[in-house]
């Protein structure tokens, strides 16, 4: 079993900026050596997500809008009186998405649907520069 981890290095534009990391999850698979296994993709952050969604200009805004229902960002959150920093609704919205995602992949290939990519989601209220750990377990 070959283990390895790679890091991607990313800089975001900012609340709900959504980046398609599939090409760079796909690279990192075949590099690894391994055939057949799964890939863990990891967000070092309490603000930032990894999900997967068809990557198209309708669900770009669409994701966003349906965040704004379901953790309002003009809302009292009791965050804000911790830091001061008014992105309580930053981190609501991280810890619903998620900061892992792990997909198998079989002849080097990612097992994804013909629609659905690997997405970073940046929930912070500013631009990030964001580190994505993949981690590579196959054979």
């Amino acid at each position: 079993m070959k283990v390895m981890t790679k890091a991607l290095s990313i800089e975001t534009k900012g609340e709900v900026d959504i980046l398609d990391i599939t090409s760079e999850v796909s690279r990192i698979v075949k590099d690894s050596g391994a055939n057949d296994g799964i890939v863990n993709v990891h967000i070092a952050g309490s603000t930032a997500a990894i999900t997967t969604i068809e990557y198209e200009p309708g669900l770009k805004k669409d994701f966003p809008d349906f965040l704004e229902r379901i953790a309002p960002k003009d809302i009292y959150y009791a965050h804000h009186e911790t830091w001061g920093d008014y992105n309580g609704h930053s981190h609501v919205r991280a810890s619903l998405l998620g900061p892992s995602l792990t997909v198998p992949f079989q002849g080097k290939k990612l097992i994804l649907g013909t629609w659905q990519q690997i997405v970073l989601v940046e929930l912070d209220t500013r631009p990030r520069s964001r580190r994505i750990y993949v981690t590579v377990l196959g054979s």
